[in-house]
């Protein structure tokens, strides 16, 4: 009965004081809100990381040409001409658990249709390569190994392609300019939007690997060989392998660098996940810094609201208000307050991870937690930075409490 008449009496008294009671709730709407928006922001950063490394396959072992090692006058990863077709074969042939092997040569190419043009990104590759990306077609069909063999001019396109060459016109069956050759369209690949970095995945054009060395490019290596392995367990065992095959075909003598680099996708998945995991803290902390200052002002508020209310808290105690149930009644309207903006607060924040979502183009991920963390430290907020208000009312001296003007 008591404590519903405290609440009762905190209620009463933050209605009688409205203005002052919004402006103190705001440092708690404020702080929740913004903790909510950032950690969602974050989230979304690390499941955009995530979702992109994720298309490149998760058990996938990427080897580029050149050293990763430091030392010296090297060139970067990629840029050097040691590796070859026949060294995607190998690894095809001679290493365990890998599913799929696809080499890779790539360059940016003017491709023409009638007197449309428009510069994208030719790759050469394997159809191999259409199940290492998770590739999946919207129309037509992706080239054979007998292309590869013959080294056919025929080509798949992306939808940004195909939008800027033959807007609403089906382009399977076309033919295309590249490198003022012709080639056939054959496919169209279903769109996959932007990579984490912001690239456009759809613009892009694939032709057959030997196509893009000889007829195209004039090269005779490759720029990176993609594998996929058959599970997790057993990426280090077959990059371990793939590395000891690679030195022996390249004829590298030990104690020499290799003049290739392997990379692990699964160890640069866990990097990733581990860097947007700090970023979102780091987010989530400076805006907790926001709800900190909202309980300065719940304290500073409350220890205005005890000295107005000297003199009541001196009547209170006169007629037989006990310590713990004055220090109660000023904790309940801290708590209250703190509630209140925690409530406005999480719809607020949740409404802006929306807006950002929506209007920005960008992925938020809204997540219960980072509501129930929020919720819960402000609630905490309140309890703490009203304690000492509370303390000081309860402390009050009812003689001198009653002498108070």
């Amino acid at each position: 009965m008591l404590f519903t008449e405290l609440i009762k009496m905190a209620a009463l008294s933050l209605v009688a004081n409205k203005l002052r009671t919004v402006l103190t709730m705001l440092g708690i709407i404020i702080g929740v809100a913004a903790v909510i928006a950032m950690v969602s922001v974050g989230m979304g950063v690390r499941s955009n990381v995530v979702n992109s490394i994720s298309r490149l396959g998760s058990n996938m072992l990427i080897v580029m040409a050149g050293s990763s090692n430091r030392g010296g006058v090297r060139g970067a990863a990629g840029s050097i001409t040691t590796l070859v077709y026949d060294d995607a074969k190998a690894i095809k042939d001679r290493i365990k658990n890998v599913d799929y092997v696809s080499p890779t040569v790539q360059g940016s190419y003017q491709v023409v249709y009638g007197h449309e043009n428009w510069n994208t990104t030719v790759t050469g590759v394997v159809p191999e390569y259409v199940a290492i990306q998770s590739l999946t077609m919207q129309s037509g069909i992706f080239f054979t190994e007998h292309d590869v063999e013959v080294r056919n001019r025929v080509a798949i396109i992306g939808p940004t392609v195909a939008a800027n060459l033959f807007n609403s016109v089906n382009p399977v069956g076309k033919k295309i300019r590249i490198g003022n050759a012709p080639y056939t369209v054959i496919g169209l690949l279903a769109s996959k939007g932007q990579s984490t970095g912001g690239q456009d995945q759809d613009d892009v054009v694939l032709i057959p690997l030997t196509t893009a060395q000889e007829r195209l490019m004039g090269i005779t290596y490759v720029r990176s060989i993609n594998v996929q392995v058959s599970s997790q367990d057993k990426m280090d065992e077959v990059q371990a392998n793939i590395e000891k095959l690679l030195r022996q075909r390249h004829r590298i003598r030990e104690g020499n660098d290799d003049d290739f680099n392997v990379r692990n996708m699964t160890s640069l998945m866990e990097t990733m996940t581990q860097t947007t995991t700090m970023i979102t803290l780091l987010l989530g902390s400076i805006a907790g810094i926001s709800l900190v200052v909202g309980g300065i002002g719940i304290m500073n508020i409350m220890m205005v609201s005890v000295t107005e209310r000297t003199r009541e808290i001196g009547i209170r105690k006169a007629i037989g208000a006990t310590y713990n149930s004055i220090m109660l009644q000023f904790l309940i309207e801290s708590t209250m307050i703190s509630i209140l903006g925690g409530i406005i607060g999480i719809g607020i924040g949740i409404g802006v991870a929306k807006a950002i979502s929506e209007f920005g183009n960008f992925t938020t991920v809204i997540s219960s937690a980072s509501i129930v963390a929020s919720f819960g430290f402000s609630l905490f907020v309140g309890i703490f930075f009203g304690m000492l208000p509370a303390r000081k009312a309860a402390r009050l001296d009812p003689i001198d409490a009653l002498r108070y003007e």
